[in-house]
Order: C-alpha cells, then structure tokens, then sequence
C-alpha cells in the first residue's frame, strides 16, 4: 500500500475550502527528486534539465523548479513558450521542440532566443518564410541563436506503446536527413548548434536511457567529422519513466547517470571532441509520483459487475482510459482494512472507457469515501478536457511546512460557456 503525504483528516480538512476532486502536488518530495537528479548529472559542468511543461503546465511547479533547482523549459506550443516567458525563462534556458509548428510560434520561440529544435528538414525553410529578416538577424548576430534537430533513428531503437516505434512515429528527421540539415543551417551562418532525441516515454530500463546517450555522442561525432561543425550540447529527451504498478522499481538515476558518463568518456573524451553538455526534458519522473487526484466516491452500483462512482472522471484523469494505464488507488481511512471487494472505479462521462481501475480489488467502499489515484503528478491535470461539460479541477500545492496553497482554481461554467456567443442565437 502506498504511503500518502497526508491522511484523511488532512484531506477533509482540505475539502471543506475546495471540494472534490482536486489535484495536490508534494513539494517536499519534488524537491528531493530535483535534487537526485542533478547530483545524478553533476560530473557534466554543462549538464541542465529542461523541464516537459507538458507534464505539469503550472507556473508555481515551473517556477520553484527554476528558481530552486536551475531547470530550463521544454516547450511545444505557444501557450507553453509563454508560460516558461511568465517564469523568467529565456534564451537558451527554453528548449522549443515542436512538430507541424506553425509559423507564429517559431516567431515567438526566435524573439525570446530559445533554442530551436526542428522536426523536419523543410522546418529550415519555414523559418525563412516565418520570420521577417531571418537571414539578416542571423547573420549579424549567429551567437544569439542555438539550433537543433530532432533525429529519429528509426529502428536503430525500440520504442513503447506511448510514444510508438520510431519508424512509425511522426518526430524527428532520419539520418541522412540529419546531415543535409546542419550542413544547410553552417551554410546560413549558424554557429551554435545541438543535437536532440526522444526515442521512448515512461522507460523503466536504465540501460535504455545510456543507450541514447551512447547513439547521439556517436551521431555528434559523426557530423563534426563530416561537416566540421562542434556541438555545444546533446539532448537526450525524456522518457525516464516512474513505477506506476505494484513491484515496479523506480528508474536508478545514479546507475543511468554512471552509464552516461562512462559512454562520454568513450565516445566524446577518447575521440577528442569538444565537451559537451548533457540535457534531459523529463517531466514525468520529476513530478509524476508526487501528484495525486483526490476524488470521492458517490455511488455504489451493482448489475453485472460491482462499480465504485466518484466525482472525478477522465476528464481529471485520462490516462487509464487513453492507454489503459494502472494507477494505484488508496482510501485514506481505511488503509488497514482488508482489500476484499472487486470494483471497476468509474467516472461519470457518457463513455464506457471512463475508468480509472478495473476489476481491482479495494477494501469496501461507501458512499462519501474519499479515494485517492496515485502518481498523477504528470500528464494528468495537463490532459484533461471539457467532453460531457466536464470542467477541470484545482491544483494544490503541499508546502513542507504542511500547508496547502492552491495553484490554479478549477473550472467554472462561466468558464466553460466564455468563447461561446449566446447574444447571437
């Protein structure tokens, strides 16, 4: 059973200014994790940890990150890109990595001098066409800009069911395309550049992470042999994934960090490139375990199989229903009692795959029990939709101290009905 950072009585005491369900982030932990992995980095004097805002888009978790612990943005989106501009974020501490970007957000992403990672090689040319006197800016002012590209190495490496086989997914460039790119980009006068992969999410693998270290020091080997160019920094993405089920064992950052640093030794030091800082964009393993859904059962229902109701659905959560992931579910209150009922725990959407467990098996559970999901603290407010009218809830903060801020307010049905114009009907 796993151990909250608040009891029941901390939740009731909580729910009584903001009701279920709400979304509450453990500072104390995230903070400790921040701290595991850069000492797991720390022999890398350049290494940096651009943090996924698409994990948790909170300015109150980004800022304590940045501030705190010097973390970087890893932004996609224009809404993302101003987010880590409200923080103080720019220049290079954004990574902006983006596919089928349109042209306002490259615009954005060069005003605030972020780095530049293209998806495709025709992404050179749209930055041409996107932003007015591009070839002049970067020809007075090269060192202002970094460049990137994103490689995909195809079936070089496996992937997952997330984010799919490389071949088949939709990111990055092939090798050959890899090469055509930089070359055009020295030609245009660019002279900061970087390399970037994300080959896998929620890898539980330590030597899965290495093993892309070990393909991109190859790769900035290569194109600086063939094309003279020195990279400032690899990128090697995410993916570090967290134990969502029973008996799974958290990523070793030590030993992925040791791994890395033996293959750079071997494959920068020994062939006599320039150093070179190592980058990461993780945000699941930074506040995935640390974030819990906070729900109440409603309703007990009995047909053909026996469903625990609350009053949150995948419209807090979408995880379990979009890939059938497994998230642990305590009942504060009744941590010692006897797990001896079988439930499918539901929400309330008019879609059948509105679930967040099924068939698990969950002490007994009553109308009005608090529920709490487990390891929320990533891609689980951040996904949520309005389908069925459905309106987001708040995101708490639990302060060291045992206080409770709350960091963005949920939804209202103003809020739902703003964009819609009913003087026009």
């Amino acid at each position: 059973m796993r151990t909250l950072p608040f009891d029941r009585n901390k939740l009731e005491e909580i729910a009584k200014g903001c009701p279920t369900p709400f979304h509450i982030y453990d500072a104390r932990a995230i903070r400790e994790n921040a701290r595991r992995l850069k000492k797991a980095f720390a022999w890398n004097k350049g290494f940096r940890e651009y943090f996924a805002v698409k994990a948790t888009p909170n300015p109150h978790i980004m800022k304590l990150l940045k501030d705190e612990f010097g973390f970087g943005s890893d932004c996609s989106s224009m809404p993302e890109l101003v987010l880590a501009e409200k923080i103080g974020n720019t220049g290079d501490r954004i990574m902006f990595t983006s596919n089928d970007t349109p042209a306002e957000e490259f615009r954005k992403a060069w005003e605030l001098k972020a780095v530049v990672n293209l998806d495709d090689i025709t992404h050179w040319d749209s930055l041409y066409a996107a932003i007015p006197g591009f070839a002049a800016e970067l020809a007075a002012a090269p060192q202002e800009h970094v460049f990137c590209c994103r490689y995909n190495p195809g079936p070089l490496k496996g992937g997952n069911a997330i984010i799919g086989k490389p071949e088949e997914a939709k990111y990055g460039m092939t090798r050959e395309q890899l090469f055509d790119c930089y070359a055009r980009m020295k030609a245009a006068g660019a002279t900061r550049f970087g390399l970037h992969t994300m080959v896998a999410s929620n890898e539980l693998d330590p030597d899965y992470i290495v093993d892309t270290a070990k393909l991109l020091f190859a790769l900035a080997g290569d194109l600086h042999d063939k094309l003279g160019i020195d990279f400032e920094f690899v990128n090697i993405g995410g993916g570090i994934g967290i134990p969502y089920r029973p008996g799974q064992k958290a990523m070793d950052l030590a030993r992925v960090g040791k791994g890395i640093q033996d293959a750079y030794a071997e494959l920068v030091e020994a062939r006599g490139l320039k150093s070179l800082a190592l980058y990461m964009e993780c945000g699941r393993c930074i506040t995935g375990p640390y974030g819990y859904l906070v729900s109440r059962v409603r309703h007990i229902k009995n047909t053909y199989r026996l469903y625990a109701g609350l009053d949150a659905c995948m419209a807090n959560l979408m995880r379990p229903a979009l890939y059938g992931a497994y998230h642990e579910i305590v009942v504060p209150g009744k941590e010692n009692a006897s797990e001896t009922t079988v439930y499918d725990v539901t929400g309330s959407l008019c879609e059948n795959n509105d679930k967040f467990a099924i068939q698990r098996t969950l002490p007994v559970l009553q109308p009005g029990d608090l529920v709490v999901i487990c390891d929320a603290g990533a891609h689980g407010h951040a996904m949520g939709f309005q389908y069925n009218g459905k309106l987001r809830s708040a995101e708490l903060l639990l302060e060291e101290d045992g206080s409770v801020r709350q960091i963005r307010r949920a939804e209202t049905m103003d809020d739902y009905f703003a964009t819609l114009d009913f003087d026009g009907l």
